[in-house]
């Protein structure tokens, strides 16, 4: 019998589970300062002054980068369990046909004593008139016994296999399936953040809208107000080469020397100076939660991809990236170091020198330059 693979599943994850969530501060629409009951009277909503906004969003930002990550992790598993579950079909696939031949051996042994009329070949050559026949037929009845007993062994054996591979597929199923429900969770959690910030943000009026814009692009520092990539091209198309020309060194402008209570800026390394000509090339991207580039990115996908461009493989999500490398104080930071913030290790940047780094802050803002002391710092690692 001939087994059929089973066709691979389609992938659970793709650009859809990616929904973009990208908000605009200078674009966003300016909403009525009320809201409907359910028995259709209005009710005020609390007036709240700029900086309460302000805080509410960076707060609300906070919380929807934290269940980032944890998505970005949950996408990570699914991943690997999807990935698993395939090959665990295709093994079984092929265990099935080894099975399968060896049903087919151990029928045609079944047939071939069938047509001898059901005894076994010792009896039918101890009746034989010819004694020399006899002699050599006993050996081959034996070898006949052990190439069965063998056949039979080896049957067993796959349809055991078998089994087994059905059950760890049923097992990485039940996973893959608990991963999802987790990503669920987690986009629920997320676009529910985002939206919330949305709402905010669309009951300041116009000016104060302005003024929050140049609030935050006043602190992004160098190219803290670009809105668009540099001339260097698409981060696609691949960084400079290592340590050549400005990207990789320190901005422009800049002293050399360290920051009044900055770390060092001294020269990178090969692979970070690459990592940083990359993030400088993606300057201007948008923020969009799960991405990881080429013209997108989230805080630890900039990261991952840009160190992926030096030739650096780092997982996939702030957590795991923190203990990629190996600790550095900040008072020891050099660039191209990954730096962490918050207490639960929720964003990440590439330290540049200067006490500025390159990060992909939040929707309301692309990627940019901006000073590490702007979040509470939680810690640095060098990965390359």
């Amino acid at each position: 019998m001939a087994a059929h693979r089973k066709p691979r599943q389609r992938s659970l994850r793709g650009p859809t589970a990616r929904t973009a969530a990208t908000v605009a501060l200078a674009g966003a629409a300016t909403a009525a300062t009320t809201a409907t009951g359910l028995d259709g009277t209005a009710h005020a909503d609390p007036q709240l002054s700029l900086s309460e906004v302000k805080a509410e969003v960076d707060k609300l930002y906070e919380e929807a980068e934290v269940a980032t990550e944890k998505y970005n992790g949950a996408e990570e598993k699914a991943g690997a369990a999807e990935r698993r579950l395939n090959d665990l079909r295709d093994e079984a696939a092929r265990r099935a046909d080894r099975y399968n031949a060896a049903r087919e051996a151990l029928g045609a042994l079944a047939a071939a004593q069938y047509r001898s009329g059901g005894a076994a070949p010792a009896m039918q050559l101890a009746l034989s008139d010819d004694p020399e026949r006899y002699l050599e037929g006993a050996a081959f009845a034996e070898r006949a016994g052990d190439r069965q007993a063998s056949a039979v062994g080896r049957a067993r054996t796959q349809l055991r296999e078998l089994e087994r591979l059905r059950g760890a597929a049923r097992v990485e199923l039940t996973t893959l399936k608990s991963r999802q429900t987790e990503l669920n969770r987690h986009k629920n959690t997320i676009t529910g953040k985002l939206g919330e910030a949305r709402r905010l943000l669309s009951r300041l009026t116009a000016e104060q809208r302005a003024r929050l814009a140049a609030d935050e692009g006043g602190s992004g520092g160098e190219g803290g107000e670009r809105s668009s990539r540099t001339d260097a091209g698409r981060p696609g198309a691949g960084p400079p080469a290592s340590g050549s020309g400005p990207a990789a060194g320190p901005a422009a402008g800049s002293p050399t020397g360290s920051a009044a209570g900055q770390p060092s800026s001294q020269a990178p390394g090969s692979r970070a100076a690459a990592a940083i000509a990359y993030a400088r090339q993606a300057l201007g991207s948008p923020y969009v939660w799960g991405a990881t580039g080429p013209d997108s990115f989230d805080c630890s996908g900039l990261v991952q991809a840009a160190y992926r461009a030096a030739g650096v493989s780092l997982p996939r999500t702030t957590y795991a990236q923190i203990d990629a490398g190996h600790r550095v104080a900040r008072s020891e930071l050099a660039p191209g170091d990954l730096v962490f913030f918050y207490s639960g290790i929720s964003h990440v940047g590439i330290y540049i020198g200067n006490g500025q780094m390159i990060h992909a802050p939040n929707p309301s803002a692309p990627v940019r330059v901006a000073p590490i002391d702007e979040m509470p710092f939680a810690g640095a690692a060098r990965v390359a």
